[in-house]
């Protein structure tokens, strides 16, 4: 399963973390594999475990994830 680089980048900026989504943004794939890309999401302070769930509450939706 892979998620939207983009999806990520609106992640962190919602947490007030724009030095992160600049550092996403350059770093990432554009689709990202939470179990691939681990470690590169823990460096940026994102728990691949909870990534679903917490772009679930910006109101990313499964369906928008293509699940």
């Amino acid at each position: 399963m892979t998620i939207d680089k983009s999806q990520i980048i609106e992640l962190l900026k919602s947490r007030g973390e724009h030095d992160k989504a600049g550092q996403a943004d350059s770093e990432l794939p554009d689709k990202v594999d939470p179990q691939e890309h681990a470690g590169l999401l823990q460096k940026l302070g994102i728990d691949p475990q909870d990534l679903l769930g917490s772009l679930g509450d910006l109101g990313g939706g499964l369906g928008k994830l293509g699940l």
